[in-house]
C-alpha cells in the first residue's frame, strides 16, 4: 500500500504500539484501529485478537526514526519518473555529441589534426 512497510510505533501506541503501525499503514485513525480491536474481543473474537496483536507485536520491527521524521522510501513512479529525466539527460547529451561530429567543424579539425 504506498509503497509503505508495515511498523509498528511504540512512541504512538499504548500497549506496544501495533495498533499505532497499523493505523499508519493504512491511514486511518489510531482511534478506529483500537476500536475495531477491542470490539473484536467483545464480540468473541478474545483469544483470536490476542493471540494475533502479540505475535505482531513480536514480529513487526519499530519504525525507525527517518521513516518516523518523514523521510519515506521513494516509490516505484517517483523511480521512474528520476530514470526518465536522467536519460533524457543522457540523450541530450547524446545529441549534442552527434550534432558536432557530423559538422563541417569537426571534419575540418581531424583534417588539421592529420597534417
Amino acid at each position: 500500500m504506498n509503497g509503505k512497510k508495515l511498523y509498528r510505533i511504540p512512541a504512538r501506541g499504548k500497549v506496544k504500539g501495533v495498533c499505532a503501525g497499523i493505523a499508519d499503514y493504512l491511514d486511518i485513525p489510531v482511534r478506529l484501529v483500537r476500536a475495531i480491536v477491542v470490539l473484536s474481543m467483545i464480540f468473541g473474537l478474545f483469544m483470536v485478537t490476542l493471540v494475533a496483536y502479540f505475535i505482531l507485536a513480536f514480529v513487526l520491527d519499530e519504525m525507525p526514526q527517518s521513516v518516523e521524521q518523514g523521510e519515506r522510501a521513494p516509490t516505484a513512479h517517483m523511480l521512474l519518473d528520476r530514470l526518465e529525466a536522467e536519460l533524457r539527460g543522457g540523450e541530450t547529451n547524446l545529441r549534442d555529441i552527434e550534432r558536432y561530429v557530423t559538422s563541417e567543424t569537426f571534419s575540418v579539425r581531424s583534417r588539421f589534426r592529420q597534417l
